[in-house]
């Protein structure tokens, strides 16, 4: 079963130096971080804050590229985590009907952004992660770190 997320903001943890996204749950407010890379939170980054590139960045590209071949972004499941790693699907419509396609998270999350499509996550993913990140703090977890944030503490994402 999937729950409906929007993407709260992006951090750097502290101890890795590496981005963080974070979901959080639209029913409920559980919260469901995701290690990036740099390149995607950058990505995620512009277009949350609103910057406008001059050149299309490559989200933007394959945004354009899904639109000139007829198909729309329609949602983004997020779908497993398997040895520290999340998989998610990108669901296309097109006249000829829908077509799923595997991607990373943050790629997924990157262009249904743009495109204005939903995010969600399968629910057994939130006690999965409880475990993946818990064994990876040295003191607490990182969900309670997380639910401990206010909104401003999200900050800007330095890019």
């Amino acid at each position: 079963m999937y729950q409906r997320v929007h993407v709260h903001g992006l951090m750097v943890d502290p101890i890795k130096e590496m981005p963080i996204l974070v979901l959080k749950g639209d029913e409920d407010g559980r919260i469901l971080p995701i290690w990036i890379g740099h390149f995607e939170a950058n990505a995620i980054a512009l277009h949350l804050e609103g910057i406008h590139v001059p050149r299309p960045m490559t989200h933007d590209l394959l945004g354009l590229v899904l639109d000139q071949a007829g198909y729309t972004v329609q949602r983004v499941l997020i779908r497993d985590l398997v040895d520290h790693t999340y998989f998610a699907d990108l669901v296309l419509r097109s006249e000829g009907g829908e077509v799923t396609v595997d991607a990373r998270p943050s790629d997924a999350v990157a262009l249904a952004i743009r495109k204005g499509a939903e995010i969600f996550v399968e629910e057994s993913l939130y006690a999965k992660a409880d475990t993946v990140t818990d064994a990876s703090m040295e003191e607490g977890s990182v969900h309670q770190w997380l639910d401990m944030l206010r909104p401003e503490d999200m900050g800007e994402y330095e890019m």
